[in-house]
């Protein structure tokens, strides 16, 4: 498990320009776009690992369609779960619920599944090569038909950001959109195009490693 304080992890979005900042406003773009491309009528959104909940809050916030939206946030960190919490509050999104819990845990998702906007962020950059290609797999239970996929993954190397690509595409995904290769962190949307499988009850989508533990060498 990883080591990091990952409420303290947050401050850096606070700091203009810097790498999480940038993510952050392409995460946000990619919710806009998918919320814009959504169909009339009621919206269901969830977010894994979802943190602070800067990136679904941030744009709920202000959106159009801000009140047709049904939202789940599930995030292990209860102080990172308050903050986020207190910013939908702020914003009166009575329809985001935080969840604190292992967002790896297929029934914190059961009542919004399968959704019209999945977040994955701040996932696949902690966990293994396997568990990324297998919580691809499962976005085809949590994702409605029609629905977006939106991920990140730092474009460290050896840079998985094009097999991650392909193992979406493999599974009924089209690409929507995927940031710049020379960009240091990486970012994309992806709309799936099949018809979602039952969700797996009390399943583990993946173990949560910590990329700062993944970088560790082997003893």
């Amino acid at each position: 498990m990883s080591e990091r304080d990952w409420y303290a992890w947050h401050t850096e979005y606070d700091q203009p320009g810097s790498r999480l900042a940038r993510r952050l406003d392409a995460v946000q773009e990619q919710i806009r776009v998918a919320l814009d491309a959504a169909a009339p009528g009621p919206l269901r959104v969830i977010s894994l690992c979802a943190g602070q909940g800067r990136d679904v809050i941030g744009v709920l916030a202000t959106h159009p369609r801000r009140r047709d939206v049904t939202a789940r946030l599930v995030e292990l960190d209860p102080r990172n779960a308050g903050v986020a919490r207190e910013l939908a509050a702020q914003h009166a999104l009575d329809r985001v619920e935080v969840v604190v819990g292992d967002a790896a845990l297929t029934d914190h998702y059961a009542p919004l599944a399968p959704a019209d906007l999945v977040i994955a962020c701040g996932i696949f950059g902690n966990i293994s090569d396997t568990d990324v290609e297998r919580t691809i797999e499962f976005t085809t239970q949590l994702c409605a038909e029609g629905g977006t996929v939106v991920w990140t993954r730092a474009r460290r190397e050896p840079d998985l950001v094009p097999q991650l690509c392909d193992w979406f595409t493999e599974r009924g995904f089209e690409q929507v959109w995927v940031s710049d290769p020379e960009v240091s962190f990486g970012v994309g949307a992806h709309r799936f195009t099949g018809t979602p499988s039952p969700l797996q009850p009390g399943a583990t989508i993946f173990t949560f490693i910590g990329s700062d533990r993944l970088s560790e060498p082997a003893n």
